[in-house]
């Protein structure tokens, strides 16, 4: 846990971007050094930035009763986001903006060194691992690139919107758990 708090630290100091010109902070991430799933979202949302902690607005709470539903315990994976801290607005993170915080999230993995990287939308695969191909003919499968095991399903944000998108990822998180045994 030491390099995960060391990281967190430097993630709170961080002023590589102008988005530490509006956070109320910094959202690192949380969850155990030993963890076998690391979740990657997009960014923070305002709830987040309130707090400091990932996936805790009306998104995460849908995601935390998903993983439930599927069996995974929230407590024992790794929850953060492509950026550590929160667009204005919400908009959708800049080039420039992800190109500083991808090397605190490679570290995190580095760290962790999880069974499976579980990219949450769009955002999160392309800049994790540069696909651009529809989601919909990408979710609920893996990819291996490198050293590391990705896993592909939508953001829990998009499963509020639509219920088919909700039905597709819970299919797609009770698939990850088979995958853990």
């Amino acid at each position: 846990m030491q390099n995960l708090d060391k990281l967190a630290k430097q993630i709170s100091q961080c002023k590589k971007c102008r988005l530490w010109k509006t956070r109320k902070n910094t959202v690192p991430g949380e969850g155990p050094a030993n963890a076998k799933l690391f979740f990657v979202g997009e960014a923070a949302g305002k709830n987040e930035d309130e707090t400091g902690r990932p996936f805790i607005g009306q998104s995460g709470r849908l995601l935390t009763k998903m993983l439930e539903e599927a069996g995974i315990d929230r407590n024992k994976v790794f929850i953060t986001s492509t950026l550590k801290c929160r667009p204005p607005l919400n908009r959708k993170p800049k080039r420039d903006e992800v190109e500083k915080c991808l090397p605190y999230l490679w570290q995190q993995i580095e760290v962790i060194k999880p069974k499976y990287i579980v990219l949450l939308g769009l955002v999160a695969i392309e800049n994790m691992i540069g696909d651009h191909k529809k989601l919909k003919d990408m979710h609920g499968s893996t990819a291996r690139m490198g050293d590391y095991n990705y896993f592909i399903t939508y953001h829990p944000a998009a499963a509020r919107r639509f219920l088919k998108i909700r039905k597709l990822m819970e299919e797609d998180l009770k698939k990850l758990k088979t995958l853990l045994k």
